[in-house]
């Protein structure tokens, strides 16, 4: 549980943690939409390329990204061996029943494996360069035009940013169930995996109780200090655009122009 990285910051003063939190929030989506621009191995490489630059200006160790990799990595190589398996096209290698081995298919997989990690460094890069609280106001400012059609802005952008500041503590505080869980005897890594969920379901109830308990503490204190909405409430730190924000954005749309050049 430790591993995952969601919603977890790293303090810094490298480029990419100076710059504005709505061009990174928005320059993130954007990289999810470009990646399936690529369809060869040389947009890859571009692609790859450009990420670990980002990962280099940020100043933090690769080692992060990869910790944050391992939690999903079963779900990551299941779909790639569904490509793998089930994709047909090109000579065929290997074939049983409606299982078959084709070119096509192991180009498919080592390509969604590929999208996969790319956008998993890249939202991590996200989050641990930018403080919950200012990724909340990011998602409050880009959403505020939607105010005009009585969409909850303000309530979302709250909710956004209470879920992304107790991800680690209720992560840290799983790891504390079942270390507890531990010393009393159970074992989460053996047996089969009916007897590891089964292992995995008691742990459900304290973390529930332990979750609501802090959902309540959080709402009695919000009411204790007056707490009545966004309406009329100022920042204390104001997000600034800068040129810096502007140069990030170009250099985006020319990573677009160089993945449709390098296109088939």
């Amino acid at each position: 549980m430790d591993k995952l990285l969601l919603g977890r910051y790293l303090q810094g003063d490298s480029l990419i943690h100076r710059l504005d939190p709505r061009g990174k929030l928005v320059l993130c989506f954007y990289f999810v939409l470009i990646i399936f621009l690529c369809n060869n191995w040389q947009s890859y490489l571009l692609l790859t390329g450009a990420t670990l630059i980002f990962v280099l200006l940020s100043k933090i160790d690769l080692r992060y990204f990869i910790k944050g990799l391992l939690p999903l990595i079963w779900l990551i190589l299941f779909t790639v061996l569904l490509q793998v398996f089930f994709t047909r096209g090109g000579p065929v290698y290997w074939q049983w029943g409606p299982f078959s081995l084709t070119q096509f298919g192991l180009v498919n997989g080592v390509f969604v494996f590929c999208r996969f990690v790319l956008i998993i460094f890249i939202s991590t890069l996200l989050t641990l360069t930018t403080p919950p609280l200012a990724i909340a106001d990011a998602t409050e400012s880009l959403l505020k035009p939607l105010k005009k059609l009585k969409v909850p802005v303000y309530e979302i952008s709250l909710m956004l940013s209470i879920a992304l500041r107790f991800v680690p503590t209720l992560m840290d505080e799983t790891t504390k169930i079942m270390n507890a869980q531990r010393s009393r005897g159970v074992d989460f890594s053996a047996g089969s995996l009916k007897d590891r969920i089964k292992a995995v379901i008691p742990l459900l109830i304290p973390l529930f109780v332990s979750a609501l308990s802090r959902a309540e503490e959080l709402a009695t204190a919000m009411e204790a200090r007056g707490y009545r909405g966004g309406e009329g409430r100022t920042k204390y730190r104001a997000q600034t655009w800068h040129l810096r924000d502007t140069i990030a954005l170009g250099v985006f749309l020319a990573l677009t122009l160089g993945l449709l050049f390098l296109r088939n």
